[in-house]
């Protein structure tokens, strides 16, 4: 059986950055509600989100955070990664319908603690929806 790993910490270098792009479905929306049991009517409800100052429903803000652990945990640093924080601002809402694009880019690898830190962003189309940073553990090679 062929061992599923990503990059290791000798292999990243500054400046690599992967990405991640979703057409985000109103299934997306219901089933992330249902999972993470965050039911605010804002995501699942036209008539409430229609009185809102979006005037419609909004995509969880969550769910870019969980765009960009795709990228962490399949791309780039990719599987065996470990996530270790996150901090993210949300900037603008994603409405349903919209493909949001997370990218991570490497901007610091600390050879030593074996840890790499990133710039976290997601976009819909040329729009900044969130920024932020991230922390991975990444595994070295020969430990």
């Amino acid at each position: 059986m062929q061992e599923l790993h990503g990059y290791y910490l000798e292999d990243l270098e500054v400046g690599m950055s992967a990405s991640y792009a979703k057409t985000i479905s109103e299934s997306d929306v219901y089933t992330f509600a249902g999972v993470s049991g965050d039911n605010n009517p804002i995501h699942i409800n036209e008539e409430y989100a229609q009185t809102t100052p979006f005037k419609k429903r909004i995509v969880h803000g969550m769910f870019s955070a969980a765009l960009i652990s795709t990228v962490a945990g399949t791309r780039l640093p990719g599987p065996g990664a470990i996530y270790v924080d996150q901090q993210i601002k949300f900037r603008r809402p994603i409405y349903i319908g919209d493909t949001a694009t997370a990218t991570l880019t490497i901007s610091e690898i600390d050879q030593r603690r074996g840890r790499v830190k990133a710039t976290t962003d997601v976009h819909v189309g040329e729009t900044l929806v969130a920024s932020g940073s991230a922390t991975f553990m990444v595994d070295k090679r020969d430990a």
